[in-house]
């Protein structure tokens, strides 16, 4: 799929607009992440409106490239103090509201992030198909303190997907503040953007009250979802892209 520029459908920076502030407010508590339970999700004031947009996402990478811990920044939860594979399946879900640039109409994107560990993946048959199964968006990942991890990136998107496949792509570069140790090059990104026509993120590790780098990542893979999602969607539903929840929030 062809990607779009960033701010060509959603509002850049919207979080940082007084706008914003009141729904983001629902996703905050002390100036950190609420953490939603599987059936809950951000309760708007009857003044505002915003539907809710669902999507599976699936991280895929080598053991050790920091998936969870993605998963844990992405979300806003406390990382683990130490590395460990993650056994079988894990997953956990962010909300992250946007606003669309043409309707100006205001959206919550719930993102379902599954992080499989890698040795589960290869003991057990059903773990890929399980996670690929009706999934809208596949983050790729390596580390920039293992450039085995990103030379195996090619491999790992053939293996993966077919060039068929309705679904997003996205590349994520983790342990990008470690850039003293880094084994991975500006201009290997370069290359590997060029070829395989895919945008490489950068995230670190720090979590904190502040959306800082992921808001660039969480902003690409709405935009980029709700773009593929309008170009598919049906005729019928024009205007209803997407996988909306059966509540609205109001």
């Amino acid at each position: 799929m062809a990607y779009i520029a960033a701010g060509s459908i959603m509002v850049s920076d919207w979080h940082r607009s007084p706008e914003s502030r009141e729904f983001f407010s629902k996703i905050l508590h002390n100036k950190k992440r609420r953490k939603f339970g599987l059936l809950e999700a951000p309760v708007m004031p009857p003044h505002l409106k915003a539907d809710i947009v669902r999507y599976k996402v699936f991280l895929s990478g080598k053991s050790g490239v920091g998936k969870t811990a993605l998963a844990a920044r992405l979300a806003g939860l406390d990382m683990p103090k130490i590395h460990y594979e993650t056994t079988g399946m894990e997953t956990c879900g962010v909300f992250w509201p946007v606003k669309l640039r043409e309707s100006g109409r205001m959206l919550f994107f719930h993102f379902q992030l599954w992080d499989c560990g890698e040795s589960a993946m290869r003991r057990f048959d059903h773990m890929l198909p399980s996670c690929k199964e009706h999934v809208d968006a596949i983050l790729f990942l390596f580390s920039f303190t293992d450039r085995g991890s990103f030379e195996d990136l090619s491999n790992q998107m053939s293996r993966i997907t077919e060039p068929s496949d309705r679904l997003v792509r996205l590349v994520v570069g983790t342990k990008f503040d470690l850039f003293m140790h880094t084994d991975v090059t500006e201009s290997d990104i370069t290359r590997f953007e060029e070829v395989w026509g895919v945008p490489v993120f950068r995230v670190g590790g720090d979590v904190s009250g502040g959306f800082g780098e992921i808001s660039l990542l969480l902003n690409a893979l709405a935009e980029n979802l709700w773009h593929q999602d309008c170009m598919h969607a049906s005729t019928s539903v024009p205007s209803y892209p997407g996988h909306i929840g059966p509540e609205i929030i109001v």
